[in-house]
């Protein structure tokens, strides 16, 4: 079997532009993947060319995937269609051929549901849906766009909006706090002394990603789990954080760090060092089903991020057989390969969009919910 064609399809949505890949074969099999990479168009349509320093930002900083990103990514994709490919020739789903189960099933967690107003009560509020859905476990964003430090005004309403969840969801509920690499190690040390009441299951990206030494700083002086590995690529790339010892939780991300296959070494190498794995996935649902075939097989894995209860419905619908969770747990998927299709017809209906948020502007979470 070879393969002869890959083609790639791009979903529109609020959030981002989902890019799916076909793999098509001269056999007839074709392999479902995914490389959606978010926002990498937008960093210099727009800008003024004297603006150097702020172009450059607005490349990196405000750009949330680093580096050779384009090139993993797509790597990536293609790497998970082969599985798919793979599973449907033999006739078995994808994680039986990569180690095969391991757990009964896999617990999920919300993310993408708070576009609300930043005020503890819109966020005490939303979060209802959260637990109307099922969901044991969810992410939040309590922060505005500051950059290595915040006010403390700015710190006080963030811990208030985590203060609020807490009491709405209660004691059993996890709550991850997601930081997304803004602060330096101080600010983080500081904002970590001050959630440490609400225990909270982590605190993800305190640091700038590519900064270690500061990820070593504020794991020595919090209690809190630490999360990070979205933006590495490879079990290449990954060494110098797994051997810090800062990482409690690690979270690469299959669509951009080499695919299923690498996800295994990663975890692996992650596993000799007793840290977990929550694979990032705030991508489409094709990346979503390649997620559960690698959960389900890899021991170390402690949660799953899920959006896809949080974008538009035809998000799913564009993607018949997505794992979906189900009382708060994704089950064991039963089809061949990713177990997933296209609609390619729904595809075309949400073509490509432009002007996505960015969370380096003020009052992004309201930007954002005045798009949805």
């Amino acid at each position: 079997m070879k393969i002869t064609a890959v083609e790639p399809l791009v979903l529109g949505t609020s959030w981002r532009n989902l890019i799916f890949l076909k793999v098509k074969t001269d056999e007839g099999l074709v392999g479902i993947g995914e490389c959606t990479v978010q926002n990498r168009e937008e960093g210099m349509l727009g800008s003024d060319p004297f603006d150097i320093e702020d172009r450059w930002l607005r490349m990196y900083r405000n750009e949330f995937w680093r580096g050779g990103v384009i090139a993993t990514s797509v790597m990536s994709g293609v790497e998970i269609a082969c599985w798919d490919i793979i599973g449907k020739a033999v006739g078995q789903p994808v994680w039986r051929l990569v180690g095969g189960r391991c757990h009964q099933k896999i617990k999920a967690y919300a993310n993408a549901w708070y576009t609300v107003e930043r005020k503890p009560e819109e966020f005490a509020k939303r979060v209802k849906v959260v637990l109307d859905k099922g969901y044991k476990a969810f992410k939040v964003d309590p922060f505005g766009p500051g950059g290595l430090e915040i006010s403390r005004k700015e710190k006080d309403l963030s811990v208030a909006i985590v203060a609020a969840l807490r009491e709405a969801v209660g004691p059993d509920i996890e709550i991850f706090i997601e930081m997304h690499g803004r602060f330096s190690a101080t600010t983080a040390i500081d904002l970590a002394r001050m959630l440490e009441p609400y225990h909270p299951g982590w605190i993800e990206e305190p640091c700038i990603p590519e900064d270690v030494p500061a990820l070593k700083k504020v794991a020595a002086h919090t209690q809190l789990p630490i999360a990070t590995g979205e933006r590495c690529f490879t079990h290449f790339g990954v060494r110098e954080v797994l051997e810090s010892d800062a990482v409690d939780i690690f979270q690469p991300d299959p669509i951009h760090a080499g695919g299923i296959l690498d996800m295994k070494k990663i975890a692996a190498m992650a596993e000799a060092r007793s840290v977990l794995m929550a694979p990032h996935n705030s991508n489409g649902p094709v990346c979503t089903a390649a997620c559960v075939h690698f959960d389900f097989a890899t021991p170390n894995v402690k949660v799953q991020e899920c959006f896809d209860d949080f974008s538009e419905g035809w998000v799913v619908d564009a993607v018949p057989g997505t794992p979906r969770p189900r009382d708060g747990y994704f089950e064991l998927p039963t089809k061949p390969g990713l177990g997933v299709e296209l609609n390619e017809d729904l595809i075309r209906a949400h073509p490509y969009k432009e002007g996505f948020f960015n969370m380096w502007e003020p009052d992004w979470h309201m930007r954002q919910f005045a798009k949805k």
